[in-house]
């Protein structure tokens, strides 16, 4: 398992970076990734994104090929890429969802943050509103794009948008509910530290890919 910090990297250099990766990893040249980065100021929204859900016009928003609706990302937010082998882990991509989520609730418990799920809703909450968004891509069963963690990031960039499709979505950050502010660097290394073991016990690797049915 490889972990590269990216630091601050514009989102079109990430995502040619995480397809290039995931094409690496499908054909066995490259091992398992997961990217971390910091975005300059971006919306972006997945292959279900509804336009209605961008509340101001003028707002430029990327598309890409991951699950979900529109989003943001920004400074002060840890965006996580995983570049992962489900052929060699199951081929389960609700597990891996649910393994994301559960890598997130133990990383704000870490800064004493109790987050959960939401049943229906793909990504982590806390009783002030959701911490982080979850929204995948799968190609030849290796996984990109990932997760979305508030961490010290200015959160008023939300309002424009329904975030993730959810109207009138309450959004927190891991500095808003401690109630000061949370180095990202100190949740960048809970995530690089948890990551490994988590993803082994909810998706244990084996030595092959599945066959192809």
């Amino acid at each position: 398992m490889n972990m590269i910090d990216l630091g601050c990297l514009d989102y079109h250099t990430t995502y040619a970076m995480q397809e290039r990766l995931a094409e690496a990893v499908a054909d066995g040249t490259s091992p398992e990734t997961l990217l971390l980065v910091e975005h300059p100021p971006v919306y972006t929204t997945g292959r279900g994104g509804r336009r209605e859900n961008v509340l101001d016009p003028g707002i430029r928003v990327v598309e890409t090929n991951r699950g979900g609706d529109v989003t943001f990302h920004g400074p002060g937010q840890l965006v996580g890429y995983p570049i992962i082998d489900l052929g060699r882990r199951g081929r389960d991509l609700h597990r891996y969802l649910r393994f994301l989520e559960e890598l997130l609730i133990h990383v704000a418990a870490d800064f004493d943050v109790a987050a959960r799920r939401e049943l229906g809703r793909t990504g982590i909450w806390t009783d002030g509103g959701k911490l982080a968004s979850i929204g995948v891509g799968v190609r030849r069963w290796v996984t990109m794009h990932g997760f979305a963690l508030n961490v010290a990031n200015d959160l008023s960039p939300f309002s424009p948008i329904n975030p993730c499709g959810i109207v009138a979505c309450p959004i927190t950050s891991l500095s808003v509910v401690r109630g000061h502010h949370v180095p990202l660097d100190a949740v960048r290394r809970s995530v690089a530290q948890r990551f490994p073991s988590l993803l082994d016990a909810w998706l244990p690797c084996r030595e092959s890919p599945e066959p192809a049915p």
